[in-house]
């Protein structure tokens, strides 16, 4: 049977690699009532792996040109945009798990779209590009330190587990990827739209002062919160913790 032609238009970059592929279905472990779902599966390469666990497996890929390399694992494969997907059909599973290699255009927008709507899987092996990794788990007062990460942050405990190196896709892309883990926090608070927009509005013009940023806001009432969250009027979005946005959105 003859390999597909990756498509550009897709993002596609294929993990070819064997070794890299095991590494990856090993991340999770899971039981008979859970979910685990694959985005862009591809010819299969990391399919056959996740398929062979236990539990119920749910695929999701774009380009139908997949379907005769994928229809020989018998799996439930949805061929359609994963960001049109329902996600309240998803339901009645202990855990649910998300395991997928994903171009780095839509890398925000499935997070998004399945964090905004309420669907917050257990764990999540995110195969990414490496920036995009170090933006996830960044640090305050680094480069990499912006919207995302204080977002992902309010739910997820997040790490990088290994990188893969060009060599282990096909077409290899030009920049090394990582492996990015995610663990759902114990408890997680509930966030509405306006504090998304809150998030962007800060992080708008990271270098700028706090303030500034917020100049639609009562001033009286910032500096009072940032004083008792023990930060300087001066301070910068890059500077402030992930758990104390929350807290001076709440006050203003």
């Amino acid at each position: 049977m003859e390999k597909i032609k990756a498509k550009k238009s897709l993002g596609q970059n294929f993990l070819i690699d064997e070794k890299i592929l095991k590494k990856i279905a090993m991340v999770i472990e899971t039981n008979e009532n859970d979910l685990i779902i694959e985005i862009g599966c591809g010819m299969g390469a990391l399919t056959k792996y996740l398929t062979c666990k236990e539990g119920n497996f749910l695929g999701f890929e774009i380009d139908k040109r997949m379907q005769t390399f994928l229809n020989k694992y018998k799996a439930n494969i949805i061929y359609e945009d994963f960001l049109k997907y329902d996600l309240s059909k998803l339901k009645d599973y202990n855990h649910c798990y998300v395991i997928a290699n994903i171009p780095y255009y839509i890398t925000t927008p499935i997070i998004n779209h399945m964090l905004l709507n309420n669907f917050i899987p257990d764990k999540m092996v995110l195969l990414v590009q490496k920036e995009v990794a170090r933006r996830f788990c960044a640090l305050p007062n680094t480069k990499d330190y912006g919207f995302f990460t204080v977002f992902l942050n309010l739910y997820y405990d997040i790490k990088i587990l290994f990188d893969v190196a060009p060599s282990c896709f096909n077409p290899p892309p030009k920049v090394y990827s990582s492996v990015v883990y995610l663990e759902k926090k114990p408890s997680i608070t509930k966030i509405d739209t306006h504090y998304v927009q809150f998030l962007k509005q800060v992080f708008s013009q990271k270098r700028k002062l706090l303030k500034n940023n917020l100049k639609a806001y009562d001033g009286v009432k910032l500096e009072k919160i940032l004083k008792e969250l023990g930060y300087s009027s001066l301070v910068r979005a890059e500077q402030i913790i992930p758990e104390d946005f929350l807290k001076i959105y709440k006050a203003l």
